[in-house]
């Protein structure tokens, strides 16, 4: 391996699989190659890449850049934030974080490794800010559906941004009778979506517990999506179908979601390690360093 080599950590978030990528030395980017050859090779598959730059402000703690499997650039991961949390309060017992990143400033606070909120911001409800390719005035429920026109298996979804696109289809039956894994990427890729977007399918047992699974943009089918589950509680909310604070319960495990009277999310779960390594950011090479 070459003289750039990173420091690399594998952790996840209720199994959704990240990387977090200490870039502050180098100042570099890793590419889509070596992030897409990174997923390619045996121990190291990921579903976010987060990179960890030098802010620039002596206020910020640091600027994230998130990559997916795909090698495409995600707005937000409120996963893999929790998991940079967990990795920068090992070199800093700091409890109160700040990060820069594409859609904004991000607030996380660190109890311990069960327990990480981020401050995941206000959502967007407006058709042009999801963005949407055409008007809808109300994005509660939208045109859109699953299976033929005349008997859908879903339809209706809500939609919203939490930094990025999400689309939640509402199941009354058990979100695992249905195959999202053959119509997630359709629908990531559909047209109403200019930008791409994360597809949920929802099932609400209760007011204060929502069932979740997540196809996720540029990643395919995870185990857990935090921007997800956030946009799962506030459409929920939005529809009546649950208070302003909930369990979400993701096939990884549960988040508590909350919609704050000032109309903030908080998002709060626990992150768990894996191993550390060294990566090459251009050609995605890398050696483990530790089991």
């Amino acid at each position: 391996m070459s003289e750039m080599n990173v420091p690399f950590w594998k952790m996840n978030g209720l199994g959704n699989e990240i990387i977090v990528a200490d870039m502050r030395s180098l100042g570099l980017e890793i590419s889509a190659d070596a992030a897409v050859a990174l997923d390619q090779q045996a121990g190291t598959k990921f579903d976010q890449i987060m990179e960890v730059h030098k802010s620039g402000s002596p206020d910020i703690d640091a600027s994230i850049r998130i990559l997916n499997s795909d090698g495409s650039e995600a707005e937000a991961c409120g996963n893999g934030t929790r998991c940079v949390v967990s990795w920068l309060h090992g070199e800093s017992a700091k409890e109160h974080w700040l990060f820069k990143t594409a859609p904004g400033l991000l607030n996380a606070t660190y109890v311990d490794d069960t327990k990480i909120t981020v401050d995941m911001g206000v959502p967007k409800f407006g058709w042009e800010d999801i963005p949407l390719a055409e008007e809808f005035a109300d994005t509660t429920g939208v045109e859109l559906q699953v299976g033929p026109i005349d008997a859908p298996v879903l339809h209706t979804p809500s939609v919203a941004n939490i930094g990025n696109p999400h689309c939640i289809f509402w199941a009354s039956e058990d979100v695992w009778t249905y195959e999202l894994d053959k119509f997630g990427s359709l629908l990531e890729y559909h047209p109403i979506f200019p930008d791409r977007a994360n597809i949920s399918i929802a099932n609400v047992p209760s007011r204060d517990r929502i069932v979740l699974r997540t196809w996720e943009r540029g990643a395919g089918l995870t185990q857990a999506c935090g921007s997800a589950a956030c946009a799962a509680l506030v459409c929920a909310a939005r529809k009546g179908f649950t208070d302003r604070k909930a369990t979400v319960t993701l096939p990884g495990g549960d988040l508590e979601i909350e919609w704050t009277e000032r109309g903030r999310i908080l998002m709060t779960g626990p992150v768990e390690y894996e191993f550390k390594g060294l990566l090459n950011p251009e050609t995605g090479e890398f050696v483990r360093e530790d089991v």
